[in-house]
């Protein structure tokens, strides 16, 4: 993916000898583009709708610490120019610097053009654009850093490979949006998203249980300007996944337990009234979980705040969830889903279906789960997850997980199979800046870990995506290096050393906090509400206890296939989903069949 033009904000600061800014401009739309001369000399070309100016690429240095928050400098070293770029989409700025690394590197050492010769030339001021990045460039750029990696000495070369290492090993465990922009492969149907929640509307997009809603998210996420975009979830650890905030936070009313006048004093205090003013985009991961009654006050407290009568005050809604998952939580009075209320109506939303599922490739299986999905089980589902009360899952030492329907069930069971354990007890307390409360609820990592050989865990971060260590893998402490850190025999066969990691977390008016843990939980139990957007590799359930629609659904569907899932006592009554739900999701079906052929059968 190679990007030539990049749209941000940005500002341009000319420097005297000594570093001192003489002079600064600063733009809240700029356009940059990488051109080039006749003389194939390349130029930086920034433009606004007032003004331009031209930069020649020679002898530059790129800082590129926060690309994946949409910020870059360019640092023009000859003529003491600093280009900053900022609020720039990260699934473009990213492959936009690739594409200059590229350019500068693999540009052919020509001779120098006679001074006589570029007086003379007819077009002296004409740039136009680089040519695509083909294999040539690609092969150039690879042989000029193995002849600038053959002049280095040992010692260098001994610092280069470690500050690679350390690189390496930073970029896997940011898991940042680098990897998702260079390996995006989205399907059709995500693809169509994609372009719609980049394109003017608002939009709702749904699935099933695995069918990629989060990575699909994130995607979006690096493809919108950062300063103008906020994201938000219903829960504090699908916010974190997003690396986003609650929309309770952001909204600056709490859980909304306030009378309507009442939410409109708060959220117009300046610091949350800013936050509403200066948001373009709004997404609202697990929607399915908010109140209807919520939605419809904040919308309208979003159109009193911003002074703007169009349906959340004209700021663009990117909705996700699945409202045949759990249902939205109302201690004071039944709860109401978000499609029910006139709010929903009013922001006109384009609704969209996934369907293929990539947590499961076990077509049975994900049949099964589909069934389940919309209530439905037959005779023949009733005994295929029967048969899996047989399934032998115990493996290396690792009992599969329990998913308990209450959250205290789940914290009982652990606390009690942990005391049962002899030998050394490990406590890991983590490393937090900013609120302990709000890094409680916004990760699901714990501020106090408790450890000692033969706990069964599960990894709670991607840490090497290849060997398997990822969210949701489970192991069993099995020793302890000298330093105090566990070593964890993993399911898949790798045995690795667990260092500590980093969660960051975003607060309401740009506020950041971070939490630095061992990234392992006691893994014996969960509950079915904690267990959302995990995909376990080992798990065993009893359905007996389920109170809500949904709930049997979630659980059955965490699991990989039918051979890593133990359903210990499987009733079909278990099973049930909400009639209103699904009229809902009958309506969306049909109203996407009649889109698609609307589109399929206008005119060219």
């Amino acid at each position: 993916m190679e990007v030539n033009t990049l749209q941000c904000s940005g500002t341009i600061e000319w420097m005297n000898d000594k570093k001192v800014v003489t002079k600064k401009v600063k733009y809240n739309l700029m356009t940059v583009k990488l051109l080039r001369n006749e003389f194939r000399d390349l130029y930086l070309h920034v433009e606004n709708a007032k003004t331009f100016h031209k930069f020649e690429v020679i002898n530059v240095s790129i800082h590129k610490k926060f690309v994946t928050e949409g910020k870059a400098t360019i640092n023009f070293n000859r003529s003491n120019i600093a280009l900053m770029m900022y609020n720039a989409p990260a699934a473009n700025l990213i492959p936009f610097l690739k594409t200059l690394f590229i350019k500068i590197t693999s540009k052919k050492q020509s001779p120098q053009i006679k001074l006589r010769e570029q007086l003379l030339s007819r077009k002296p001021h004409c740039l136009e654009e680089i040519s695509p990045i083909n294999a040539k460039d690609v092969a150039r750029v690879k042989s000029e850093i193995e002849l600038k990696e053959k002049n280095l000495n040992t010692f260098e070369l001994k610092k280069r490979r470690i500050l690679e290492e350390q690189k390496q090993k930073q970029a896997t465990k940011k898991q940042c949006i680098i990897s998702l922009v260079s390996n995006t492969k989205l399907t059709e149907e995500q693809q169509e998203v994609l372009q719609a929640a980049t394109s003017k509307g608002n939009i709702f997009f749904t699935g099933s249980a695995g069918t990629g809603k989060s990575y699909l998210l994130r995607i979006i996420l690096s493809t919108l300007p950062p300063d103008e975009t906020v994201a938000t979830a219903s829960t504090g650890a699908a916010a974190c996944l997003i690396g986003g905030i609650t929309l309770h936070s952001f909204t600056g009313i709490g859980g909304g337990n306030v009378t309507l006048e009442k939410g409109i004093e708060m959220a117009s205090r300046p610091a949350v009234a800013q936050n509403w003013r200066r948001c373009k985009y709004l997404i609202i991961d697990e929607i399915s979980m908010i109140d209807g009654d919520y939605f419809e006050k904040i919308e309208h407290i979003a159109r009193v705040v911003r002074k703007n009568e169009d349906p959340f005050g004209g700021i663009k809604l990117i909705l996700c969830g699945d409202f045949l998952q759990l249902p939205p939580v109302n201690k004071n009075s039944k709860a109401k889903f978000c499609f029910q209320t006139p709010a929903w109506s009013r922001c006109q939303l384009r609704r969209f279906n996934l369907k293929v599922v990539h947590r499961q490739s076990d077509n049975s299986f994900i049949t099964v789960l589909n069934s389940i999905r919309l209530g439905k089980v037959t005779n023949e589902i009733t005994a295929i997850l029967k048969a899996t009360a047989k399934n032998h899952l115990e493996k290396e030492g690792i009992v599969p997980t329990q998913l308990c329907c209450k959250t205290i069930d789940a914290q009982q069971i652990n606390e009690h199979n942990l005391k049962q354990l002899t030998g050394k007890e490990y406590k890991y307390v983590a490393v937090d800046t900013g609120s302990e409360k709000m890094l409680d609820d916004q990760t699901r990592v714990v501020k106090i870990l408790t450890l000692k050989e033969g706990v069964q865990v599960m990894l709670l971060k991607n840490i090497n995506v290849a060997s398997g260590l990822v969210n949701g893998a489970r192991g069993i402490v099995v020793s302890f290096t000298s330093a105090g850190l566990p070593i964890v025999q993993f399911r898949s066969g790798k045995k690795y050393t667990i260092d500590r990691e980093k969660w960051i977390v975003k607060g309401a008016g740009g506020i950041v906090m971070s939490r630095k843990q061992i990234p392992l939980c006691l893994a014996w139990a969960f509950s079915i509400h904690k267990s959302q957007g995990l995909t376990l590799d080992c798990v065993e359930m009893s359905l007996s206890g389920v109170f809500e629609a949904g709930q049997a659904y979630v659980a059955l569907s965490r699991a990989q296939s039918l051979e890593s899932l133990r359903v210990r006592d499987f009733d079909s009554r278990q099973v049930w989903a909400n009639s209103d739900v699904l009229k809902f999701y009958q309506q969306l079906d049909y109203h996407s069949d009649a889109v698609k052929l609307r589109i399929l059968g206008k005119r060219c």
